[in-house]
């Protein structure tokens, strides 16, 4: 989580025991949202979400979201949204989401970081799946970005600075994302010189 204010509310899974016909039955009488797990968000949580996971963000939230590469959505609910260049409902999907839920999985939490280093830069791994690993990287003294024959993507969800490799420096900054191709191995993050 970026960002996240008082309203911020993440939906994350389904609550114990909520089955099929439940949902089903909660779709057409609107009691969608009490079935879902819910969590009230602050900046710096994060969650991981499995495939087959009924999930959904809301109020004022803004998430960094990676993924498996996918272009696979199936909507269920949508809050009574209005596709503001329609200004219909957007289409639901509710017969592929439900073949798409895995009803075993009930309610997830908050992931715990785990802290790998702390000096010279803050390092806790996040996520480490089949798909993908992610860390969060803290740091005012340089240290090293990339690796060795692996494709790495840097993206500053915070502050500034600057990448070095080689002789080329380049500068980084709040939102800005690179992608470190595996033949370039090693690089140096470090603090923006004024």
């Amino acid at each position: 989580m970026l960002e996240a204010g008082t309203q911020s509310r993440i939906y994350a899974g389904l609550k114990t025991d909520t089955t099929e016909t439940d949902l089903r039955r909660a779709l057409t009488d609107g009691t969608v949202a009490e079935h879902l797990a819910c969590l009230t968000p602050k900046p710096g949580d994060a969650i991981f979400l499995r495939a087959g996971t009924v999930h959904s963000l809301g109020g004022d939230l803004m998430v960094f979201e990676i993924q498996q590469n996918s272009d696979v959505t199936f909507r269920l609910y949508d809050w009574d949204h209005i596709d503001p260049k329609t200004g219909k409902p957007r289409a639901l999907q509710v017969d592929k989401a439900i073949a798409c839920i895995d009803f075993s999985e009930g309610p997830v939490s908050l992931v715990a970081p785990v802290v790998e280093t702390t000096t010279p830069v803050e390092r806790e791994r996040l996520f480490h799946c089949e798909h993908f690993w992610l860390w969060r990287l803290r740091g005012r003294s340089p240290f090293t970005v990339g690796a060795a024959d692996l494709p790495r993507v840097l993206v500053c969800v915070e502050g500034d600075g600057r990448v070095e490799h080689g002789r080329a420096t380049y500068a980084v900054g709040k939102g800005d994302v690179f992608l470190l191709p595996a033949a370039i191995g090693r690089c140096v993050f470090g603090r923006l010189v004024q």
